[in-house]
């Protein structure tokens, strides 16, 4: 089976933000609403993969969804949990053994920053002892150096968040739904320089279910289910020399990236490239992050999102439209939904149907690009 072959029929995704429901069940609300999107029973499902990092375990999902035996397999993956969980969705269609596979992804986090265990990561507690598990910091030190080196100033990662909340206020299930100009985020109190508060997302809430088939399904489904055919789909990990969340260090030269990895990983498999992208989900965990990887993914040289973004050409109407419903700084971070909502917004964009966020002149071809610790990126491209 081509990557072409393996379809999205069906997406359901539930409010970003904090509410008194668990992890749990807003994960079943999203599946749910997914398999009413795609017109198909839960028995349908032949294959399911799902995660989070703090909500509980995706498979035990099936008390709730029906108790049919399907193999049900919990992903863990950091960041790219609903990207891996996608992944492993797709390689069961290809492999034959499903015709309907669902990826899932869930999370519930407290109020707060993260707060990971170096343990958890292969680190010795004195690395935690000296402040570097604060991710917050990390990012800092990336965006600092990166603006150093390509003459950016904070203004560009003002106009950044900007256009996250301007989006976010078109965004029925966004959490941060008021608008902020650049000078208000400026303003909001410095975290780590050059990163304000009103720069980064917070830990969140959400789920965001996909319903997967292959066209001799979509075919019985009819035109209802408006599938987007799914080109690629990939994880990557860091190699040597990569500047990495709990890794900080370069050995010299010019640092490796995940992302550009992965993004080239995916653009092979889809055979096409950055040029032919008509709209793009990047990871921006804060404000720096979306600026690296617009470069980092191929979109832009190093240096040029300055102008780009300062000429509004990756607002909803612009050349290349990033971040439509308000990416991590809008919806926040539910870590294992975050990649599955990147995708969720790529398909109803191509499909038209993403209200008033909607980018204009009938959008053909979507990209996502999920970024997380300690070095993992997961990326896809969807096509109408």
């Amino acid at each position: 089976m081509s990557a072409a072959d393996v379809l999205v029929c069906g997406v359901g995704i539930t409010p970003f933000g904090r509410s008194e429901a668990t992890g749990m069940q807003l994960a079943v609300e999203a599946v749910r609403a997914a398999l009413a999107d795609a017109g198909l029973p839960w028995s349908r499902v032949r294959a399911a993969f799902g995660g989070s990092d703090a909500a509980g375990n995706a498979d035990t999902l099936v008390t709730r969804l029906g108790l049919t035996g399907v193999p049900f397999v919990n992903v863990r993956n950091g960041c790219a949990t609903g990207g891996s969980a996608l992944v492993s969705a797709v390689n069961a269609l290809r492999a034959g053994a499903a015709d309907v596979a669902l990826a899932v992804g869930f999370d519930k986090h407290p109020r707060g920053a993260f707060d990971p265990r170096p343990a958890d990561w292969g680190l010795e507690e004195a690395y935690g002892g000296e402040g570097l598990m604060v991710t917050t910091q990390f990012f800092a030190m990336k965006i600092q150096r990166y603006l150093h080196d390509h003459g950016l100033t904070p203004h560009t990662l003002a106009l950044v968040a900007e256009k996250a909340y301007a989006n976010g206020a078109r965004t029925p299930h966004a959490w941060r739904r008021e608008p902020l100009d650049a000078d208000e985020i400026l303003a909001s109190g410095m975290v780590n320089d050059p990163l304000t508060r009103y720069m980064f997302c917070s830990p969140g809430q959400g789920a965001v279910a996909l319903v997967l088939c292959n066209r001799a399904v979509a075919r019985e489904l009819g035109g209802a289910a408006a599938p987007v055919a799914l080109r690629a789909a990939v994880v990557r990990t860091r190699r040597f020399g990569s500047f990495e969340v709990f890794s900080p260090w370069a050995p010299g030269g010019t640092p490796t990236s995940v992302s550009t990895d992965a993004a080239r990983a995916a653009f092979e498999e889809a055979g096409i490239g950055p040029d032919d992208i008509d709209v793009c989900q990047l990871q921006d965990t804060e404000s720096g992050a979306e600026v690296m990887h617009m470069a980092e993914c191929g979109f832009c040289e190093h240096g040029e999102q300055k102008w780009l973004i300062a000429s509004g050409a990756t607002a909803i109407g612009g050349a290349l439209p990033v971040n439509t419903d308000g990416g991590c700084i809008a919806n926040g971070e539910p870590i294992g939904a975050s990649g599955l909502r990147q995708v969720h917004e790529i398909v109803q964009q191509l499909r038209g149907r993403a209200g008033e966020r909607q980018v204009p002149g009938e959008p053909h071809t979507g990209f996502t690009h999920v970024y997380g610790a300690p070095g993992v990126s997961a990326c896809t491209v969807l096509t109408r």
